[in-house]
């Protein structure tokens, strides 16, 4: 064999090992990137519960908040009662 040829031979081993392992990093590549989209899908979902999750509780705290229920509330369990017109006293701030 001559030198040429040895070193065509050379030259087609280290091409074909260079075609074979980028292939393969391909291959790598693609099966990350498909491991990453599963990913987010399942984090898209979570988001989504969580989302539906936050909006039922605000309108459970709005449901709670609201006046006749805090009203009530201090009626039934606290015995509280509107103040009477003379118990209220208004306190004017002094203009400067």
């Amino acid at each position: 064999m001559s030198r040429a040829e040895i070193r065509e031979l050379v030259l087609a081993a280290a091409l074909t090992i260079a075609v074979v392992g980028s292939g393969l990093a391909l291959i790598r590549a693609e099966h990350d990137a498909r491991q990453l989209f599963i990913e987010l899908e399942a984090l898209n979902r979570e988001h989504d519960r969580l989302q539906i999750d936050w909006r039922q509780l605000q309108i459970e705290q709005s449901t709670f908040a609201t006046h006749s229920r805090i009203e009530s509330i201090a009626r039934d369990k606290l015995n509280l009662a509107p103040p009477a017109s003379s118990q209220v006293v208004v306190v004017a701030e002094p203009r400067p």
